[in-house]
């Protein structure tokens, strides 16, 4: 459970307080592949309080989310299409799905305990 965050923790500092830039053409693509991992990340976190958390499900969904969301943005913006946003919109409505789980599962938590005590 503890793995995601602690990577999520790491790129957080390395992206806030390194001195590595990115031309702003490529701004969106990393943007849409930020959401996408972070959605993963989110899905880990949720699959470990489970008990069902795998790493290489993980891993798989990670990268693949990742390269499946910048792919989608690169081939809209050929195409003259906004396909940004049809990303931005599934990837953000699984972000508030995980978190809303997460916090269910945090919330139910002490109540579990009480009723088998």
């Amino acid at each position: 459970m503890i793995a995601p965050v602690i990577g999520l923790c790491v790129g957080i500092f390395i992206g806030v307080f390194s001195q590595l830039t990115m031309p702003e053409a490529y701004s969106a693509y990393a943007a849409i592949g930020i959401l996408a991992c972070a959605d993963s990340v989110l899905g880990g976190l949720v699959a470990s309080m489970e008990n069902r958390f795998d790493w290489r499900q993980f891993l798989a969904g990670f990268f693949g989310n990742g390269a499946v969301a910048v792919l989608l943005v690169f081939f809209g913006n050929r195409l003259n299409i906004a396909l940004s946003t049809a990303a931005i919109v599934f990837y953000g409505s699984r972000i508030f799905n995980n978190f809303s789980r997460i916090r269910r599962f945090l919330l139910n938590k002490n109540e579990k305990k009480d009723m088998i005590e």
